[in-house]
């Protein structure tokens, strides 16, 4: 945890384009533990998906590819360390969630990466959760804020 602090030593990180946010998440990448639970909050366009696809690519995965809005979750076994990427976006319910295994995937001790964490009142992420808040700052400017 204590690297993460380093990584947002004043508390914010602001990023001008997607290659930056794609590159924070590589720094990202260099810091994070199986079995750690990432929660990503931001509005639509605010740099969810860049952040993990940099994360990802961080990792060594061999596609780091787009959110799992459809598919709900994909894996990516091929990574340095094992990743699950969710994302919560169409989900309704929290059953929707144990539905597709979500206690199963906490207890494989992946990197969980969850876009839209916030849903559910972030009642289903568990105790020790990063959580990661991307912002719209100005006109192709976000900022990137770590709570833990």
């Amino acid at each position: 945890m204590e690297n993460l602090h380093k990584i947002f030593n004043s508390g914010v990180r602001t990023v001008s384009s997607p290659e930056e946010m794609r590159g924070l998440g590589r720094l990202l990448a260099e810091v994070l533990q199986p079995g750690q639970v990432v929660g990503l909050v931001g509005d639509l366009g605010a740099g969810k998906t860049h952040l993990v696809q940099g994360i990802l690519e961080g990792l060594g995965a061999g596609n780091p590819g787009v959110s799992p809005t459809f598919s709900l979750v994909h894996e990516h076994s091929d990574a340095r360390i094992p990743v699950c990427h969710f994302d919560f976006y169409r989900m309704e319910l929290p059953e929707e969630l144990l539905a597709i295994g979500w206690d199963e995937y906490l207890e494989r001790g992946d990197l969980i990466l969850a876009e839209w964490a916030n849903r559910f009142d972030g009642s289903m992420m568990p105790e020790g959760t990063v959580w990661l808040l991307l912002e719209h700052a100005a006109e192709g400017v976000r900022t990137v804020s770590l709570a833990v």
